[in-house]
């Protein structure tokens, strides 16, 4: 496909977050409407007509009825559990255990590893996805096949080896020094080249002894602009283990904190039950929190508070979680994300919904300057919905009042079928 290229049908517009005003005026369905792409971005928006006076010599793919929206961001992902996915019955530190452990252990193998990432992100890219922010295993091969398959792709990406040196197997630890060379390692080889991002990336407090959060805490402190992706108050039971092992800490947060790991660059998976000290200290650094519904269901581990840490100024992205999360879909994470409000009393409307997933979660990785909106400049990395992809959907959507009911029935009822096309770079995918 050569640029420049017209897409037209429906186009969700995002003024502002739903969050902090009403929905139906801080985002917008426009109807007839479309956007040029030109050498991987967004060279104009507007009406349609508009866009082919201004644009002749434009080529038009015109998606009718469909909506066009940005590209699906997924702000916490282990693309290692791809093939673990789904497994039985398990709650956090089992599932590590019996699941988890043994699957990254084969990613020693750089050519398993590039397999998996390659067969990762084709699913994601089936379900919308454009972009993800994944946990690698300790295997620094396990960076470079994400990486070079993402790169291959032209797709922004970050990414980050797994970090660990206690409380795993032998096969999966490293240590305090190692830990910290790998790292700097690949940071230095990968963050910045292309549309590729590293994270520095302890997996959670109980894997690293306090020696390798220095370590990596004084990592980040040398390349502050990179993103730092942890895990936070998932489980209660995993909450008490990390009293166990810091017993100096005032809280879980503070295990983060006591060794330079708290940071308005940091990424908190999951924080679901958060003490008041550690809501408002991430808070006051900005730091973003990143909720995994699918995952947090799935495993038990309880109902993240949107709405009052919304209140709270928290920022905040929407993840798959993907293999504790059930599904690779950002479709399915909004319907559970919206579950959970219910649960909460506190039900989102579709436009928060499609907010988290897209602009919500690009500013959560600090990219909302790039991706996550449909605006002029932006890179184009697009998704377009069928929203009547199903017999059971088209009927719902033929009931209707409004665009954002047409559009709520897809994300409740959606799959990889609503997905008429996914857009990366400027370039239509798969």
């Amino acid at each position: 496909m050569q640029d420049p290229t017209l897409l037209t049908g429906r186009v969700l517009r995002t003024l502002a977050n739903p969050f902090k005003g009403p929905a139906e005026e801080t985002m917008r369905i426009e109807t007839d409407w479309g956007l040029v792409l030109h050498r991987g971005h967004i060279a104009d928006i507007g009406p349609a007509a508009d866009l082919r006076k201004n644009w002749p010599q434009v080529t038009e793919i015109a998606y009718g009825r469909d909506l066009i929206c940005p590209g699906f961001v997924d702000a916490h992902v282990h693309y290692p559990q791809t093939a673990i996915i789904a497994s039985w019955g398990k709650r956090l530190i089992d599932w590590l255990n019996s699941y988890t452990f043994p699957e990254e252990m084969r990613f020693d193998d750089p050519a398993y590893a590039h397999e998996v990432a390659a067969r990762y992100l084709d699913l994601t890219t089936a379900n919308g996805t454009t972009t993800v922010s994944s946990f690698c295993t300790i295997h620094p091969a396990s960076v470079d096949a994400l990486m070079n398959e993402a790169q291959r792709r032209g797709q922004r990406i970050v990414a980050g080896k797994t970090c660990m040196d206690r409380n795993a197997p032998e096969e999966l630890r490293d240590t305090a020094q190692s830990a910290y060379d790998d790292s700097k390692a690949l940071l230095e080889k990968w963050h910045g080249v292309d549309r590729l991002a590293y994270a520095i990336t302890p997996r959670f407090s109980p894997t690293s002894t306090p020696d390798q959060m220095s370590a990596l805490g004084a990592l980040w402190a040398e390349y502050p602009d990179c993103l730092m992706q942890t895990h936070l108050s998932e489980q209660t039971d995993e909450i008490g283990w990390v009293k166990s092992l810091y017993p100096e800490a005032r809280d879980y947060l503070d295990t983060y904190e006591a060794h330079a790991l708290l940071g308005a660059n940091g990424l908190y998976g999951h924080a679901i039950h958060l003490e008041p000290r550690e809501r408002d200290r991430l808070a006051e650094v900005g730091a973003a929190l990143v909720h995994c519904p699918t995952s947090n269901t799935f495993i038990g581990s309880g109902l993240f508070d949107m709405a009052g840490l919304m209140a709270d100024g928290h920022r905040i992205g929407l993840a798959t979680d993907t293999g504790g999360g059930s599904s690779f879909s950002m479709l399915r994470t909004m319907a559970a994300a919206y579950e959970i409000g219910q649960l909460r009393g506190t039900p989102l409307h579709a436009a928060q919904l499609i907010w988290l997933a897209t602009a919500g979660s690009a500013e959560a990785l600090r990219m909302g300057d790039r991706i996550g909106t449909l605006d002029k400049g932006m890179e184009a990395d697009l998704v377009v919905l069928d929203l009547a992809s199903t017999a059971a959907i088209a009927q719902r959507a033929g009931r209707a009042e409004s665009d954002w009911d047409d559009l709520f029935a897809t994300i409740m009822m959606g799959d990889d079928r609503a997905i008429r096309a996914t857009w990366i770079g400027g370039q239509v995918a798969g």
